[in-house]
Protein backbone atom coordinates (compact mmCIF):
# COMPACT_ATOMS: atom_id res chain seq x y z
CA UNK A 1 0.00 0.00 0.00
CA UNK A 2 1.70 3.41 -1.07
CA UNK A 3 -0.16 6.74 -1.08
CA UNK A 4 -1.38 9.35 1.40
CA UNK A 5 -4.40 8.84 4.00
CA UNK A 6 -5.98 11.92 5.21
CA UNK A 7 -6.81 11.13 8.60
CA UNK A 8 -8.69 13.47 11.25
CA UNK A 9 -6.11 13.76 14.61
CA UNK A 10 -9.25 14.42 17.47
CA UNK A 11 -7.77 16.45 20.65
CA UNK A 12 -6.64 14.50 23.62
CA UNK A 13 -3.79 12.21 20.87
CA UNK A 14 -0.42 12.91 19.79
CA UNK A 15 0.59 12.65 16.22
CA UNK A 16 2.81 9.34 17.34
CA UNK A 17 -0.40 7.79 19.14
CA UNK A 18 -2.08 8.21 15.02
CA UNK A 19 1.17 6.56 13.93
CA UNK A 20 1.47 3.86 16.17
CA UNK A 21 -2.53 3.12 15.73
CA UNK A 22 -2.50 2.97 12.09
CA UNK A 23 0.94 0.82 11.70
CA UNK A 24 -1.95 -2.00 13.80
CA UNK A 25 -4.31 -1.35 11.42
CA UNK A 26 -2.81 -0.95 8.26
CA UNK A 27 -0.09 -3.50 8.98
CA UNK A 28 2.84 -1.58 8.11
CA UNK A 29 5.82 -0.09 9.83
CA UNK A 30 6.33 2.30 6.79
CA UNK A 31 4.03 4.98 7.77
CA UNK A 32 4.77 8.86 8.46
CA UNK A 33 3.27 11.87 9.11
CA UNK A 34 3.92 15.71 7.57
CA UNK A 35 3.71 17.98 10.69
CA UNK A 36 2.85 17.28 14.12
CA UNK A 37 0.03 18.75 15.83
CA UNK A 38 -0.03 18.88 19.39
CA UNK A 39 -2.47 16.68 21.50
CA UNK A 40 -5.43 19.89 21.96
CA UNK A 41 -5.24 20.80 18.19
CA UNK A 42 -7.99 18.69 16.07
CA UNK A 43 -7.84 18.20 12.48
CA UNK A 44 -5.98 17.92 9.11
CA UNK A 45 -2.74 15.32 9.32
CA UNK A 46 -1.83 13.71 6.48
CA UNK A 47 -0.17 10.31 6.85
CA UNK A 48 2.07 9.05 4.25
CA UNK A 49 2.05 5.03 3.79
CA UNK A 50 4.81 3.08 1.80
CA UNK A 51 6.71 4.88 -0.63
CA UNK A 52 4.67 7.71 -0.08
CA UNK A 53 7.06 8.56 3.11
CA UNK A 54 9.42 10.09 0.81
CA UNK A 55 6.77 13.06 0.15
CA UNK A 56 6.61 13.66 3.56
CA UNK A 57 9.23 17.08 3.35
CA UNK A 58 6.64 18.03 0.30
CA UNK A 59 3.87 17.30 2.42
CA UNK A 60 5.25 19.48 5.39
CA UNK A 61 6.54 22.68 3.01
CA UNK A 62 2.54 23.06 2.15
CA UNK A 63 0.75 25.96 3.61
CA UNK A 64 -1.87 25.11 6.57
CA UNK A 65 -5.17 26.36 7.22
CA UNK A 66 -6.61 27.03 10.85
CA UNK A 67 -9.54 27.80 12.74
CA UNK A 68 -8.57 28.74 16.24
CA UNK A 69 -9.44 30.96 19.23
CA UNK A 70 -8.05 33.42 21.60
CA UNK A 71 -8.86 34.13 24.84
CA UNK A 72 -8.05 37.57 25.86
CA UNK A 73 -7.44 38.62 29.39
CA UNK A 74 -5.06 35.68 30.31
CA UNK A 75 -1.43 34.20 29.54
CA UNK A 76 -0.49 30.71 30.24
CA UNK A 77 3.05 29.00 30.83
CA UNK A 78 2.25 27.25 27.11
CA UNK A 79 0.37 29.19 25.29
CA UNK A 80 -2.87 27.48 25.58
CA UNK A 81 -5.04 26.01 27.93
CA UNK A 82 -2.56 22.88 29.14
CA UNK A 83 -0.64 25.62 30.90
CA UNK A 84 -0.38 27.33 34.50
CA UNK A 85 -1.84 30.65 34.18
CA UNK A 86 1.23 33.45 34.66
CA UNK A 87 -0.56 36.75 33.76
CA UNK A 88 -4.05 38.00 34.00
CA UNK A 89 -5.59 41.77 33.22
CA UNK A 90 -9.35 42.35 33.61
CA UNK A 91 -10.78 43.24 30.21
CA UNK A 92 -13.11 46.23 31.31
CA UNK A 93 -14.80 46.43 27.98
CA UNK A 94 -14.94 45.10 24.53
CA UNK A 95 -12.36 45.25 22.50
CA UNK A 96 -14.08 47.07 19.26
CA UNK A 97 -14.02 44.52 16.36
CA UNK A 98 -12.30 47.04 14.11
CA UNK A 99 -9.47 47.30 16.73
CA UNK A 100 -9.11 43.72 16.44
CA UNK A 101 -9.00 44.08 12.81
CA UNK A 102 -6.28 46.46 12.80
CA UNK A 103 -4.26 44.53 15.06
CA UNK A 104 -4.51 41.61 12.61
CA UNK A 105 -3.35 43.57 9.78
CA UNK A 106 -0.02 44.48 11.74
CA UNK A 107 0.34 40.58 11.83
CA UNK A 108 -0.15 39.35 8.25
CA UNK A 109 2.49 39.11 5.50
CA UNK A 110 6.58 38.10 6.56
CA UNK A 111 6.86 38.43 10.06
CA UNK A 112 9.49 37.28 12.44
CA UNK A 113 8.51 34.57 15.56
CA UNK A 114 10.33 33.40 18.57
CA UNK A 115 9.00 29.93 19.38
CA UNK A 116 7.73 29.30 22.65
CA UNK A 117 9.27 27.43 25.24
CA UNK A 118 6.98 24.88 25.11
CA UNK A 119 7.61 23.55 21.28
CA UNK A 120 9.82 20.65 20.31
CA UNK A 121 12.29 23.15 18.41
CA UNK A 122 15.63 22.08 19.31
CA UNK A 123 18.45 24.07 20.76
CA UNK A 124 21.81 22.95 21.96
CA UNK A 125 20.32 19.66 20.74
CA UNK A 126 17.44 19.33 23.52
CA UNK A 127 14.27 20.19 22.41
CA UNK A 128 12.55 23.57 24.29
CA UNK A 129 10.06 21.86 26.07
CA UNK A 130 12.22 20.01 28.22
CA UNK A 131 14.30 22.92 28.87
CA UNK A 132 10.55 23.95 30.07
CA UNK A 133 9.85 21.23 31.99
CA UNK A 134 13.15 21.82 34.01
CA UNK A 135 12.06 24.90 34.52
CA UNK A 136 15.22 26.34 32.76
CA UNK A 137 14.74 29.51 29.99
CA UNK A 138 16.97 29.66 26.55
CA UNK A 139 17.96 31.61 24.10
CA UNK A 140 15.07 30.68 20.93
CA UNK A 141 15.89 31.04 17.72
CA UNK A 142 14.02 33.46 15.54
CA UNK A 143 12.36 32.37 12.18
CA UNK A 144 10.52 34.25 9.55
CA UNK A 145 7.24 32.79 8.55
CA UNK A 146 4.64 33.92 6.20
CA UNK A 147 1.34 34.75 7.58
CA UNK A 148 -0.99 35.12 3.88
CA UNK A 149 -4.75 35.27 5.58
CA UNK A 150 -5.46 36.40 9.34
CA UNK A 151 -8.98 37.38 9.30
CA UNK A 152 -11.49 37.46 12.67
CA UNK A 153 -14.43 35.18 12.04
CA UNK A 154 -16.62 36.11 15.27
CA UNK A 155 -16.10 38.09 18.62
CA UNK A 156 -17.41 37.81 22.45
CA UNK A 157 -17.28 39.67 25.37
CA UNK A 158 -17.62 38.39 28.89
CA UNK A 159 -18.49 41.06 30.86
CA UNK A 160 -18.76 39.04 34.26
CA UNK A 161 -15.46 37.19 33.64
CA UNK A 162 -13.96 40.19 32.04
CA UNK A 163 -12.21 38.31 28.97
CA UNK A 164 -12.76 38.70 25.41
CA UNK A 165 -12.95 35.37 22.70
CA UNK A 166 -11.92 36.18 19.10
CA UNK A 167 -12.30 33.14 16.89
CA UNK A 168 -10.60 33.32 14.14
CA UNK A 169 -9.02 31.95 10.51
CA UNK A 170 -5.05 31.95 9.63
CA UNK A 171 -3.69 30.87 6.40
CA UNK A 172 0.20 30.69 6.93
CA UNK A 173 3.40 28.87 5.77
CA UNK A 174 4.81 26.34 7.00
CA UNK A 175 7.03 26.40 10.44
CA UNK A 176 4.28 28.84 11.97
CA UNK A 177 3.69 28.53 15.86
CA UNK A 178 -0.15 29.31 15.64
CA UNK A 179 -0.38 29.89 19.16
CA UNK A 180 2.36 32.46 19.07
CA UNK A 181 0.30 34.51 16.49
CA UNK A 182 -2.43 34.26 18.51
CA UNK A 183 -0.88 35.58 21.66
CA UNK A 184 1.46 38.00 20.02
CA UNK A 185 -2.48 39.21 18.79
CA UNK A 186 -3.61 40.08 22.57
CA UNK A 187 -0.26 41.42 23.07
CA UNK A 188 -1.09 43.84 20.29
CA UNK A 189 -4.33 44.70 22.02
CA UNK A 190 -2.39 45.40 25.17
CA UNK A 191 -3.44 42.54 27.11
CA UNK A 192 -2.22 38.65 27.69
CA UNK A 193 -3.63 36.03 25.89
CA UNK A 194 -3.77 32.42 25.35
CA UNK A 195 -4.90 30.02 22.19
CA UNK A 196 -8.26 28.13 23.71
CA UNK A 197 -8.75 26.18 20.46
CA UNK A 198 -7.10 25.22 17.48
CA UNK A 199 -8.28 22.87 14.13
CA UNK A 200 -6.22 22.34 11.08
CA UNK A 201 -8.72 23.00 8.20
CA UNK A 202 -6.13 22.18 5.92
CA UNK A 203 -2.44 20.78 5.06
CA UNK A 204 -0.70 19.22 2.66
CA UNK A 205 -3.63 19.95 -0.08
CA UNK A 206 -5.88 18.42 1.91
CA UNK A 207 -9.19 19.88 3.59
CA UNK A 208 -11.33 18.77 6.41
CA UNK A 209 -14.13 16.99 4.20
CA UNK A 210 -11.75 14.42 2.91
CA UNK A 211 -10.51 13.10 6.25
CA UNK A 212 -11.09 9.72 8.09
CA UNK A 213 -11.07 9.32 11.92
CA UNK A 214 -8.82 6.70 13.62
CA UNK A 215 -12.63 4.64 13.69
CA UNK A 216 -13.42 5.41 9.94
CA UNK A 217 -10.09 4.12 9.15
CA UNK A 218 -11.02 0.93 11.29
CA UNK A 219 -13.90 0.72 9.35
CA UNK A 220 -12.84 0.96 6.38
CA UNK A 221 -10.16 -1.72 6.64
CA UNK A 222 -12.93 -4.42 8.24
CA UNK A 223 -14.40 -3.62 4.83
CA UNK A 224 -11.69 -4.26 2.61
CA UNK A 225 -12.38 -0.29 0.87
CA UNK A 226 -9.67 2.04 2.65
CA UNK A 227 -7.40 1.51 -0.47
CA UNK A 228 -10.09 3.89 -1.90
CA UNK A 229 -9.05 6.39 0.89
CA UNK A 230 -5.42 6.47 -0.42
CA UNK A 231 -4.66 9.18 -2.44
CA UNK A 232 -1.72 8.50 -5.10
CA UNK A 233 1.51 10.84 -5.36
CA UNK A 234 0.47 12.21 -8.38
CA UNK A 235 -2.14 14.04 -6.54
CA UNK A 236 0.02 15.26 -3.65
CA UNK A 237 2.09 16.63 -6.15
CA UNK A 238 -0.61 18.21 -8.62
CA UNK A 239 1.17 21.86 -8.07
CA UNK A 240 4.18 20.58 -9.88
CA UNK A 241 4.74 20.29 -13.54
CA UNK A 242 3.92 16.51 -14.37
CA UNK A 243 6.22 14.76 -17.64
CA UNK A 244 4.78 11.35 -18.66
CA UNK A 245 8.06 9.41 -19.74
CA UNK A 246 8.50 7.32 -22.80
CA UNK A 247 9.93 3.97 -21.88
CA UNK A 248 13.49 4.72 -22.89
CA UNK A 249 13.30 7.70 -20.46
CA UNK A 250 12.03 5.54 -18.05
CA UNK A 251 14.85 2.89 -18.14
CA UNK A 252 16.78 5.78 -17.88
CA UNK A 253 15.19 7.08 -15.00
CA UNK A 254 15.00 3.62 -12.71
CA UNK A 255 18.93 3.86 -12.95
CA UNK A 256 18.90 7.37 -11.48
CA UNK A 257 19.59 8.77 -14.95
CA UNK A 258 19.66 11.98 -15.62
CA UNK A 259 17.18 13.91 -18.41
CA UNK A 260 18.32 16.97 -21.02
CA UNK A 261 15.41 19.76 -20.25
CA UNK A 262 14.56 19.82 -24.23
CA UNK A 263 13.66 15.94 -23.94
CA UNK A 264 11.28 16.93 -21.32
CA UNK A 265 10.25 20.29 -23.03
CA UNK A 266 10.42 22.21 -19.92
CA UNK A 267 12.07 24.61 -18.27
CA UNK A 268 10.75 25.01 -14.40
CA UNK A 269 13.09 24.07 -11.55
CA UNK A 270 11.28 20.95 -10.19
CA UNK A 271 9.02 18.15 -12.19
CA UNK A 272 7.25 15.03 -11.49
CA UNK A 273 8.07 12.60 -13.89
CA UNK A 274 5.04 10.04 -14.64
CA UNK A 275 5.09 6.46 -16.09
CA UNK A 276 1.75 4.63 -16.84
CA UNK A 277 -0.20 7.34 -14.58
CA UNK A 278 2.03 7.16 -11.70
CA UNK A 279 4.29 9.26 -10.30
CA UNK A 280 7.76 8.02 -10.01
CA UNK A 281 10.67 10.80 -9.14
CA UNK A 282 11.00 14.60 -8.86
CA UNK A 283 13.79 15.89 -10.49
CA UNK A 284 14.63 19.21 -10.14
CA UNK A 285 17.05 20.71 -13.45
CA UNK A 286 20.55 21.60 -13.60
CA UNK A 287 22.01 23.45 -16.05
CA UNK A 288 20.27 22.07 -19.29
CA UNK A 289 19.57 19.22 -17.74
CA UNK A 290 17.08 16.82 -15.02
CA UNK A 291 18.49 14.89 -11.91
CA UNK A 292 16.86 12.95 -9.40
CA UNK A 293 15.67 15.24 -6.73
CA UNK A 294 13.25 12.19 -4.95
CA UNK A 295 13.08 8.95 -6.05
CA UNK A 296 9.49 7.91 -4.94
CA UNK A 297 9.43 4.24 -6.70
CA UNK A 298 11.39 2.33 -9.23
CA UNK A 299 9.48 -0.29 -9.89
Amino acid sequence: MDGVLPLYKERGMTSFDCIRRLRQLLHTKKIGHSGTLDPNVSGVLPICVGNATKLVPYLMASGKVYAGELLIGQATTTEDLDGEVVDTKAVAAAIPEEQIQAAMAKLTGDITQIPPMYSAVKVNGKRLYEYARAGETVERPQRQVTISKFKMTSSQYDPDKQVQRVRFEVHCSKGTYVRTLAVDLAKELGYPGTMSSLTRLKSGGFELDQTLSLADVEEEVNNGTITNYIFPARFVLQDYPQVELTADQWKLVQNGGWLKATALNHDEKEIVLLYDGEAKAVYKKVGANYKPATMISVK
